[in-house]
């Protein structure tokens, strides 16, 4: 039975999740903010006076998309630094300066180098990249052991403390791993909270699950698959780091099975204990004023908690079976999926309202799209069974413009690739439905081709994992956007991830109101010019 602080935690992350959920209805708190732009923080988090070790550039030769999703995967490679430097130039690193004609409010300052707009191949939510990564090196690796801190733009190293700390990982992670190199993943809750306040942790926990996607499908383009843990002394890694855990903290530890012989386990956790002030190097901080909000706090706090799920229990949580005659989709456009992740993953881009028809977007498209998104879910962490990965979320599709299938609302049934109708659209298709349920301005839905919405159970997934599956949930949500965001760029469409749905409506609308299913996230589909106005000028 949970403790009653374990309840608390269960009745805050409730409680922060249905104020998300409503949020278009009842604004959450606090009310009339208004962002200080001019006080922003940097994008880029960086420790000055720390010794920055370059990084080789980015490999070539990676895996196509179509590999991955048909299983045609290269031999497994142990890690090396030019697949380390891969995986962070192309996930988090900067790709590109993008200069573009969309409908942003802020598109005239987009010409001036302090407003530009650089690319990077995982999507976050206004552009604001909240993660940091760190590599906890031991002596198995290329480097001096000790810990690292990515500069995303520089695409280089921070040393930050020398000495195998790899010990103290294996601690936090329960003694569940033997390596001796981690990637440890935090987010910093400023960089995202100074603009969207109160509604921050919803989007950085997305963010979180959109960059690991990305180290999925990079792990196995080159090789070099991952698995992600979720599951850990948090208080631990965030010593370790010398982080306070309301301002930045760890959600995710990445083990990199190293070329060389892998560390033993260290010494029994109690001899671990890590000072405070182990890192001396002060990040720098753009922002005169920092501000806190009490939801972020609090709900971060409660998701703290660690888990150690059945996996009956989790199996319990994905998403149940609905009825239906289902509708056949076309087979996935695999010739259309025959580019290397590198080159997929660095033309991905946010459409911004540039969507345009005529022509439609095609049923195959979509069903490409749904293909490996659906793939996508079965990725490999510490929180799933290892042999057959449940999902914890599930795919709908609001069809409004999309040749050779009537507008509606439908559920997207993966083992047999078909559509499971929910309603027919209310008019001749679904714009006037999806503009009135859009509270944003930047998106005309007369001009998308479908709205790929993202659900999950969540009062199953905090009954499996507790209040840390808040997170977990969410996680998924994110890395199933960017699977999303990397077929549309193999398939030359466009492709906008969005919060700016009433999420009551879209619920009503898939018939999911009153059940414990939420949706979480919507993925805009359409087609865009041929031949836009468009720069981006390429920096790897």
């Amino acid at each position: 039975m949970p403790t009653t602080g374990a309840l608390d935690a269960l009745d805050t992350v409730r409680s922060y999740a249905e104020a998300v959920f409503r949020r278009a209805r009842e604004p959450m708190e606090p009310r009339n903010y208004e962002i200080d732009w001019d006080d922003q923080p940097s994008r880029h988090k960086t420790y000055p006076g720390s010794y920055r070790v370059p990084l080789p550039p980015v490999r070539t030769g990676l895996a196509t998309l179509r590999q991955l999703l048909t299983g045609e995967e290269p031999d497994a490679q142990p890690w090396s630094l030019d697949r380390l430097a891969t995986l962070l130039r192309l996930s988090y690193g900067v790709l590109d300066r993008r200069l573009n004609v969309n409908w942003n409010q802020d598109l005239h300052k987009r010409v001036f180098f302090p407003h530009a707009v650089w690319g990077r191949g995982t999507a976050s939510g206004g552009g604001m990249y909240p993660v940091e990564i760190y590599w906890v090196a031991g002596p198995s690796g290329p480097l001096v052991p000790g810990v690292y801190h990515y500069a995303t733009g520089h695409h280089a190293l921070h040393r930050l403390v020398v000495g195998d700390l790899t010990p103290v990982v294996r601690a936090a992670l329960g003694g569940r791993d033997r390596g001796d190199q981690f990637l440890l993943a935090t987010i910093r809750f400023w960089k995202n909270s100074f603009k969207y306040n109160s509604f921050c942790y919803h989007v950085v926990t997305q963010d979180l699950g959109a960059m690991l996607g990305s180290w999925d499908l990079l792990g196995r383009a080159m090789g070099t698959p991952v698995r992600r843990h979720l599951s850990f002394d948090v208080e631990k890694l965030d010593a370790l780091l010398g982080l306070d855990s309301e301002a930045e903290s760890v959600f995710a530890v990445l083990p990199l099975p190293w070329e060389g012989t892998a560390a033993e386990d260290g010494p029994p956790s109690h001899t671990l204990d890590v000072p405070g002030d182990l890192i001396t190097y002060s990040a720098f901080e753009r922002s005169r004023t920092i501000r806190t909000f009490p939801q972020v706090i609090a709900v971060h706090r409660a998701a703290m908690a660690d888990t150690d799920p059945d996996p009956a229990a989790v199996r319990a949580a994905a998403p149940t079976d609905l009825p239906g005659a289902p509708v056949a989709l076309p087979e996935p456009e695999l010739a259309r999926l025959d580019r290397p992740m590198s080159a997929v993953i660095g033309s991905r881009a946010s459409s911004f309202g540039r969507f345009r028809r005529p022509p439609e977007m095609t049923a195959e498209q979509l069903a490409t799209t749904l293909k490996v998104a659906a793939a996508s879910r079965r990725y490999a962490a510490d929180v799933k069974p290892a042999d057959d990965p449940p999902p914890l979320t599930r795919l709908w599709a609001f069809v409004n413009h999309v040749e050779g299938l009537a507008p509606g609302t439908y559920a997207y049934r993966e083992r047999d690739h078909a559509l499971l109708p929910v309603k027919p659209a209310p008019e001749p298709d679904m714009s006037t439905f999806l503009q009135h349920n859009y509270f944003l301005t930047n998106y005309a839905m007369n001009q998308v081709g479908a709205v790929v919405a993202i659900s999950g159970r969540l009062d199953a997934v905090l009954s499996a994992f507790g209040s840390r599956g808040y997170r977990i949930l969410n996680a998924e949500v994110g890395t199933v956007a960017q699977a999303v965001y990397c077929a549309a760029a193999a398939l030359g469409i466009g492709c906008g991830a969005v919060l700016g749905f009433d999420n009551v409506g879209m619920n009503e609308a898939l018939g999911i109101d009153g059940s414990d299913e939420q949706t979480m996230l919507f993925v805009l589909l359409g087609r865009e010019p041929a031949h836009p106005a468009d720069l981006s000028y390429r920096m790897w």
